[in-house]
């Protein structure tokens, strides 16, 4: 957003602390990418100063939560990633892409939105099996919208005390809401597990009870977006409580064939990769990805200049062999 228009919205917000701290954020958000380190952390220093003093504690209206330190309250529980690929570098079906664009579409005319008592969309689920490329689309949507990406650490999220991870989730809730961002929480599967589930204990079904309201009532600046291999195993009542489910599958024919054209676009080649395809249906992005990524190191390692058909079947054999050896563990 132009800097004009972002001193537009805060002078616009002033007298309400959500909207004027949110605009804030993403003037300093701005001030960071830019290399403004220093003049960064002095804004951040003022606004929070000025949101802990008594003058702005009791003009606050009753019931309002306390602003959170940004990011400090929620430090231990989310970690901040720069994203470092753009929408070109992800492969999604055309239904993806449109609710993608729609997302952010949305986003970028939220006030005009709500001006008329319409909701925005903010919440969204991302499900499908590993390596189809939620989390990438994850980083790539936040980049899209200009919005710091978080994400969620869930080895920290799920604690072992009785009580704590059902107040860690709020915590992150809390800050979702507080800031304009993205927060990405992964394995969402661990903590939305079905509540008929008789293996699950009954410390677990309350984090679901939890979770469950915290969804329903967060009304984020930005977007919370999870992301789960399990679908199936998720609670039903959590499907509702999302704004919008996006499904991810394993790559088509046609999707591959672009993978491997963008991902050898600057490798000098003695083959065409195109006619592995058919090698590579029924395998993950990252599957493919990673065999390609063999592929290319193959010729730097033997000293030659370009791929050969010889470097393309090594790497296949081996994802083939890793393919054999996930399913010999599941057995």
């Amino acid at each position: 957003m132009a800097r004009g228009e972002l001193i537009k919205k805060l002078l616009a917000s002033h007298g309400r602390d959500d909207e004027f701290r949110a605009v804030a954020e993403l003037i300093i958000g701005e001030e960071e990418r830019k290399g403004n380190v220093a003049l960064a952390r002095s804004l951040r220093k003022v606004l929070d100063a000025s949101a802990s003093t008594p003058a702005a504690q009791s003009s606050r209206p009753r019931g309002l939560a306390p602003l959170i330190p940004f990011p400090d309250a929620a430090a231990e529980l989310v970690e901040r990633i720069e994203p470092t690929h753009v929408l070109g570098d992800v492969v999604l079906s055309a239904d993806n892409v449109r609710v993608l664009k729609g997302l952010v579409e949305e986003f970028r005319r939220a006030e005009d939105i709500q001006r008329k008592a319409l909701p925005v969309r903010s919440r969204v689920l991302f499900c499908g099996p590993p390596g189809t490329g939620k989390t990438l689309t994850a980083e790539v949507f936040a980049a899209e919208l200009k919005l710091p990406f978080f994400v969620v650490k869930l080895d920290r999220l799920i604690s072992s005390f009785l009580g704590e991870t059902a107040g860690n989730v709020r915590k992150v809730f809390e800050f979702a809401r507080k800031q304009p961002c993205v927060v990405f929480l992964d394995e969402f599967d661990a903590l939305a597990r079905a509540r008929d589930d008789a293996s699950e204990h009954s410390e677990l079904r309350r984090v679901v009870n939890s979770l469950l309201l915290f969804i329903e009532r967060i009304k984020p600046n930005g977007f919370l977006v999870a992301a789960t291999n399990l679908e199936d195993s998720i609670d039903s009542a959590i499907f509702r409580r999302f704004d919008e489910v996006m499904w991810f599958d394993l790559p088509t024919k046609a999707q591959i064939g672009q993978f491997l054209k963008r991902k050898f676009r600057n490798v000098q080649v003695d083959v065409d990769p195109a006619t592995f395809i058919d090698a590579f249906a029924e395998y993950s992005l990252a599957d493919i990805e990673r065999a390609c990524l063999q592929a290319i190191k193959a010729p730097i390692i033997a000293r030659r200049v370009k791929v050969e058909a010889g470097d393309m079947q090594g790497a296949v054999k081996d994802m083939v062999r890793r393919r054999r050896g996930r399913a010999r563990r599941k057995s």
